[in-house]
């Protein structure tokens, strides 16, 4: 048994924190992180099919399509055919919604930066790196970034 906890345990720790502080900065303003993540992935990729959002928003594709439901009822995307493949359905970002990232930003930006606050500056490409090469090595996806 080891004298300090796993890394994994570590990262973990981590996200359990992350999450509950993002889902409490963004509950005024009507999101989860899930949503949030989700959200900002369309963002980065407009016209995303919800199996491809699924993927990367980090949830399963019933998850997501209940989620597109709910981003849709509460107008933050559209659906529309792909004209490639008529029987799937791409999502886009509403104006609205764009509207509300731009508001939800710099509350999420302010907790990375209490995070890395912790961290030396100079260490900050090193953490990024380090994070994105685990990732890269459990996922299978060594090309794939956020």
């Amino acid at each position: 048994m080891p004298d300090r906890p796993l890394a994994l345990y570590l990262v973990k720790r981590l996200e359990l924190v992350i999450r509950a502080r993002m889902d409490e900065a963004l509950r005024p303003h009507g999101l989860t992180t899930l949503q949030f993540t989700a959200l900002t992935a369309l963002r980065s990729r407009d016209g995303l099919s919800a199996t491809q959002l699924a993927r990367r928003s980090f949830v399963t594709p019933q998850t997501m399509n209940e989620m597109v439901r709910w981003l849709e009822k509460h107008g933050h995307v559209a659906r529309r055919r792909d004209p490639d493949n008529r029987r799937v359905l791409l999502l886009t970002l509403t104006g609205p919604a764009r509207a509300l990232l731009e508001r939800c930003d710099p509350l999420v930006e302010a907790i990375e930066q209490e995070m890395l606050a912790a961290v030396p500056d100079a260490a900050h490409p090193q953490f990024r790196q380090s994070l994105e090469l685990g990732y890269a090595a459990l996922s299978g996806n060594p090309e794939e970034t956020p």
